[in-house]
C-alpha cells in the first residue's frame, strides 16, 4: 500500500457532474492498494495520514499533523500509484491489488481513518471515472508506505 498525500487548502472529487467528496484545509489522499497488504498495514497508514506532521506550527516549521489541525481528509483510490514503471513505456498493473482485493482493503482504510480521526474524512468512489480538483497549499507532497 503506498499513499500520495498533497497538503490542500481545498479538494474535491466528482463523478458524472456530482460532487461526491470534499473537504476545505487538509489533506488529499491518493490510495494505492497492493497484493498482500494486511489489517497491520492498513492501520499503520490510516496511523500516517493522520500524524504525519506537514502543517507549520506558529514557527512555521512543519511539526504539527492532521489530528493536530482537525482538518479534512479527502482519500480517493487510485490503482496507478501502484503501477510498476521500471522498464519499458507503457505501466504494467501486475503490482496492483486486483479490485475485488483492493476495494475492501480501501474502504477499511477509510473506516478506520474515520474511526481515528475527529475531523471530515471524505472520498471518492471506488473504480469511477472521477474528476478530482485540488489546491496544492505549499506545494506540500509525499508519497507515504505503511
Amino acid at each position: 500500500m503506498l499513499a500520495l498525500i498533497q497538503r490542500v487548502s481545498s479538494a474535491s472529487v466528482e463523478v458524472d457532474g456530482a460532487t461526491v467528496g470534499a473537504i476545505d484545509a487538509g489533506l488529499l489522499a491518493f490510495v494505492g492498494m497492493e497484493p498482500g497488504d494486511t489489517d497491520a498495514h492498513i492501520r499503520r497508514m490510516a496511523e500516517r495520514l493522520l500524524g504525519y506532521r506537514v502543517f507549520e506550527d506558529p514557527q512555521g516549521k512543519m511539526n504539527l499533523a492532521l489530528k493536530d489541525t482537525g482538518g479534512g481528509l479527502l482519500l480517493v483510490s487510485q490503482f496507478t500509484l501502484a503501477a510498476d514503471t521500471r522498464s519499458g513505456m507503457r505501466p504494467s498493473f501486475s503490482t496492483a491489488a486486483a479490485p475485488e482485493i483492493a476495494e475492501p482493503g480501501f474502504n477499511k482504510v477509510v473506516e478506520t481513518c474515520r474511526q481515528l480521526h475527529a475531523g471530515r474524512v471524505e472520498t471518492g468512489r471506488f473504480g469511477a471515472h472521477m474528476i478530482v480538483r485540488l489546491v496544492n497549499d505549499g506545494p506540500v507532497t509525499f508519497l507515504l508506505r505503511p
